[in-house]
């Protein structure tokens, strides 16, 4: 989970996401060619669980070899393998095609997602931010 926080003349705001909740599930889903984030990922993930990616977060920075990484891998529904540099990435199908994305890359995706509903709430351009992770409430 993540929160959308914005400073006001002196004041912090926690920024409602489009679906009106203050925090967005760190969740990825590839259906067809369209990319979801958040909950509608997460609600997909029942019929789509291959191509819906969530804890991601866990994997960043490690290498395959990891026993923490063969450790998460077994409870993912979706395909993490190795690249030839000997690190995780996540395997989807993209409109028909295999994608590879790395764990640092569907993070960008749902920090992208965040910086929409930052700019959208603000109605300005979010070019500073700070992110913690957990987000607690």
């Amino acid at each position: 989970m993540i929160t959308g926080l914005a400073k006001n003349e002196g004041s912090v705001e926690i920024l409602a996401n489009s679906l009106g909740e203050r925090t967005t599930a760190s969740w990825v889903a590839f259906k067809g060619a369209e990319r979801l984030i958040g909950e509608a990922a997460k609600a997909q993930f029942t019929s789509n669980p291959k191509n819906t990616i969530f804890d991601t977060k866990r994997i960043i920075g490690r290498t395959w070899d990891d026993p923490s990484v063969q450790k998460d891998r077994k409870h993912f529904t979706f395909d993490v393998v190795k690249n030839d540099a000997g690190k995780p990435v996540i395997s989807v199908q993209v409109n028909g095609t295999n994608k590879l994305f790395t764990p640092e890359e569907i993070g960008g995706m749902i920090l992208g997602h965040m910086r929409s509903i930052a700019e959208a709430n603000m109605g300005t351009v979010v070019k500073d931010a700070v992110i913690t992770v957990p987000a607690y409430l």
